[in-house]
Parts: structure tokens; sequence; C-alpha cells
């Protein structure tokens, strides 16, 4: 029995010091989500994780990518502590005992002779690279959950790959994607880099429901370009912003540019616990693409660092489910969209304290 996690016989296991309620837990951990950036992994061969409060230890072995438990099934050490070898899998600080693909222990030093017994094997998770990122499954028993989520453009001719570096919030992925989704708040929280103080006001918007989801697709006049920088919108040029919500914590949008450009930002809010997301955001286009990707690694930065100084100040924290715990404005019908998305889900109010 793995020592990270609480298990039950038949299920899945609850995390040490979970922060869900477990009816939540066991919903969400059902869901793909990312846990790290490939090149990341690709520069030190070993990382360490935390997704719905289970600590993770992400390895190469061969051309293998290893997802598990980040403890030592011996002595209860982080594996993310030790050491990976050439890339031949993950080596224990405390015994030496090493592990190479789909988690078996393949070596211990102290009786090199010996057969090694199952228990020593290490619990893993599936894993896959998608947009640049890692994602796993902590309940993928069946094999028959959620798929990872799509990007629209990733895939297509003429658009630049671009996977920015994480960043972490410290609060609830509920409210991030709520802001992520809010179309009111750019001329407020955005005024350092593309929101427009004098065109505050929210056109009528449609929301359309999908199998997982919905799509919003808000039309207005407020500029995509950063603050700044004319760009070469025509006057009153209507800008379209896709809003594609895929349940429970990813959303793109598609922000359709003049003369054909289109900017799609892959926003995948990773639960690493109730309280803590840590935001992974590859983004397409099909211009500028012979620009410094620095420069979009640092406006990414800096428009996501605005929302996480509103979200992290955010009460309660996490998010109201019962539509009679806040007061909404029209201007919230992807927020309203989102909260009963979630409820169908049959989730509840996500944390215990």
């Amino acid at each position: 029995m793995s020592a990270t996690l609480l298990k039950t016989a038949g299920t899945p296991s609850l995390p040490r010091g979970c922060t869900f309620l477990e009816e939540d837990w066991r919903i969400l951990a059902r869901h793909w989500y990312p846990v790290a950036l490939v090149r990341d992994l690709d520069e030190t061969g070993l990382l360490g994780a935390k997704l719905l409060d289970a600590p993770l230890v992400i390895y190469r072995a061969g051309d293998e990518i290893v997802v598990a438990d980040d403890l030592c099934p011996h002595r209860g050490v982080p594996l993310s502590m030790g050491r990976n070898a050439e890339g031949t899998g993950v080596t224990c600080p405390y015994h030496g005992l090493r592990f190479a693909a789909a988690g078996r222990c393949v070596h211990v030093p102290a009786h090199p002779s010996n057969g090694i017994p199952n228990k020593l094997h290490l619990k893993t998770y599936p894993a896959t690279i998608r947009y640049g990122l890692i994602w796993t499954c902590l309940d993928n028993q069946d094999g028959d959950g959620p798929a990872i989520p799509p990007m629209p453009h990733w895939d297509e001719d003429g658009f630049q790959q671009i996977t920015c570096p994480s960043i972490d919030i410290f609060g609830f992925a509920g409210r991030q994607m709520e802001g992520f989704l809010d179309v009111a708040h750019f001329g407020f929280v955005h005024l350092d880099t593309f929101g427009d103080p004098d065109n505050l006001e929210v056109p009528p918007y449609d929301v359309e429901a999908h199998a997982n989801g919905f799509d919003a697709y808000y039309r207005s006049t407020v500029s995509n370009f950063p603050r700044g920088i004319d760009g070469n919108a025509p006057p009153g040029f209507v800008w379209l912003r896709h809003f594609t919500v895929q349940l429970p914590f990813v959303a793109t949008l598609v922000v359709h540019f003049p003369e054909g450009g289109r900017l799609a930002i892959f926003n995948a809010a990773s639960p690493v616990s109730a309280k803590v997301t840590r935001l992974f955001v590859p983004i397409a286009r099909n211009f500028m693409t012979d620009g410094p990707v620095q420069d979009v690694y640092d406006f990414n930065r800096r428009v996501f660092e605005e929302d996480k100084a509103i979200i992290e100040m955010q009460k309660p924290e996490n998010l109201p489910l019962d539509p009679r715990m806040e007061a909404h404005i029209p201007a919230d019908r992807s927020s309203i969209a989102y909260r009963r998305g979630l409820r169908d889900l049959g989730l509840s109010q996500f944390f215990i304290a």
C-alpha cells in the first residue's frame, strides 16, 4: 500500500491532509491535468509536483515519462529529493533504491543479488504529452474518463507554438477560471497590459452549451494589442473573443485579430490543492511568428500577475456554486454558466477549511 495515499479497498486513494471534500476529490480525480512543462523535465530529468493534494514525482526512464507517488515505498522519503542518473530513472536519496520504467524498482544496493518484491514498485499514473505539457490523471482505472481538452490551432500550419512558464496562484482553480472568462474587468485589472479605462461597457454576448462545458462569443471594440502599441486595427474594429470551457478547469480563448490574425490561449488551471493553483498557458498564433518568445512569456506573465493579485484576495476562497451566495450582473453570463456546469458535474463547495 502506498504511504502517500490513504487507500480503501477498490477505490482510488485520498491524499493525506486532503483539502477537498471526499466526494468532490473523487469527481475531480477522474479528469486529466497538466503537472509540468516538458522542457523543465528535460533540463533535470526529475521533478516534484502536486495535484489535488497528492505529491507526485515525475522522471524520465529512457524514452518513457513516469508519474508516480512522490514517496519511496521503503522508508517514506520523497523521491523528488533524489537524482536521475542519465535519464535512467530515479534513485532514492536515503538507501539508493533505483526506480526505472513503469515505476519498477530495479536495484536495491543493500541486497543487489536478491529478488525485488512487488511492494517495492511505485504506484504510477498515466502520463502523456500535449501542448508542451505533461498531463496525468489520478483515477483512470477504467480508461473511460474525460479526455485531455483540445486546443484550437495548436497543430495547424502557420501557427507558432509557445508554452509559457507556469505561474502559481494562491487561490482556488475555479476562481482563476472565472476570472479568465470575465469580460468586465479588462479596464480595471489590466490597465498596464491591454485594458482600456475609457471602454468599459460590456455588450450582450451569447453562451452556448456543449457536451463538457460551453462556448461564449464576446464581441467588443476593446483592443487586444498591448497598451502603447496601436497595431493595425481599423477604427471601430470589432474584436471577437471566443471562449470555450472544458469542465472543470480548462478554458481556451481564441482572439480574432484584424487581417485574419488568430491568437489562441489555453488556460489550464491545475489544482495543486483547493487553495493553490498552478496555471499552465500554451499559446498558438499565426502572426509575429518570428518575434522573440521571451516577449510573449513576459507579457503573458504580466497579464496573469494582474489577475493573480485579485484572485488571491477574493472571499470566500472557494467558488460559491449556489447562485444566491453572490450578486450577479448581465456581464456575468459566462460565470453563471461555469458555476452551473460545475454543479452539473456533481461538485459542491470544493474544500473543507
